[in-house]
């Protein structure tokens, strides 16, 4: 697939104002953290830097997953996806760690706030339009079926988060007066990007593995038993793996004694396309074509009953 291609082109211009965006929000928030001194803003300006490198990456990997299969690389650059999104979630986790050591060492070293109604109005800003992102990015990744554009609008959407607990840590210090409040919200606010991180990497890793989605199994079960009855075939192991933007899938088909090959490839063809199809062209499979009678032999038991 190539940037020419109309699902190439969505994903790259939502990945570009995403970089643009997050290059404006960490612009913003050292002003407000300059103007304010608080924990809480330098906190969420530290995470915006973490946020501008990772989603330079994924700009990177998402110009990478794009690109034609090549004559290294047969399947393509897809599963470059399922490492970006573990990158994303790394640079989350150091972002929150990173937050709770800036946070404490102020804390420690002396609470001092100014200019807080400039400062919480800035961050509010910045969040409600990081919160806008963050969905159109999520809405658009998955209608173009990238993991990456995923990955980058969760990611955003931490970014939000840790700026709505910056501002109600400013507004409970501007109406109370107590300035521990500032550094409390932003250390929460810490732990839940945390949380969201180790997400981002258990679903990188899971891709990386070829986790079969029990959801998934169950949707291409469903139409092999609806083909095979119409073909009158039986069919048996399949598998399937996800590569980022696709679904690739393999699953061997039993034909009675008497079927010629050219008639058992029509056959396994109609039933691919049908499958595809089904996926609206996200799904691609690969068949095997198998006599039914003295299958067991060839096979041996382990693989010798048809899954339909």
């Amino acid at each position: 697939m190539s940037h020419d291609h109309p699902h190439g082109q969505v994903p790259a211009r939502a990945m570009h104002l995403s970089l643009a965006v997050g290059l404006l929000m960490l612009a913003g928030k050292c002003f407000a953290w300059w103007i304010t001194g608080s924990a809480a803003i330098l906190s969420d300006a530290l995470e915006s830097v973490v946020h501008v490198v990772a989603v330079s990456f994924a700009a990177f990997s998402l110009w990478l997953s794009l690109r034609p299969a090549s004559r290294r690389f047969h399947y393509g650059y897809e599963r470059i996806s399922f490492f970006s999104a573990g990158f994303e979630g790394a640079m989350i986790i150091f972002a929150a760690f990173a937050i709770i050591a800036t946070v404490v060492q102020k804390w420690i070293t002396g609470l001092q706030l100014e200019q807080l109604g400039p400062g919480t109005a800035l961050v509010a800003s910045a969040g409600a339009l990081n919160g806008l992102l963050g969905l159109y990015l999520i809405r658009t990744g998955r209608r173009t079926g990238s993991l990456i554009l995923v990955a980058n609008g969760k990611h955003v959407l931490t970014d939000c988060w840790t700026s709505a607990g910056v501002v109600l840590g400013l507004l409970l210090v501007r109406f109370t007066g107590w300035l521990p409040f500032d550094p409390i919200c932003a250390i929460i606010m810490a732990a839940n990007i945390l949380y969201s991180g180790f997400q981002l990497i258990w679903h990188s890793a899971r891709g990386l593995l070829d986790y079969a989605d029990p959801t998934t199994e169950a949707r291409l079960r469903t139409e092999l038993d609806a083909s095979a009855v119409r073909e009158s075939v039986s069919w048996h192991r399949l598998k399937f793996r996800e590569t980022g933007g696709r679904l690739l899938a393999e699953v061997h088909i039993l034909f009675p004694s008497g079927v010629t090959v050219r008639t058992a490839h029509q056959v396994a063809t109609r039933i691919e396309r049908r499958l595809e199809e089904s996926f609206e062209g996200r799904l691609e499979v690969l068949t095997h074509l198998e006599p039914a009678d003295g299958h067991d032999g060839v096979h041996g038991d382990s693989h010798s009953e048809p899954q339909n």
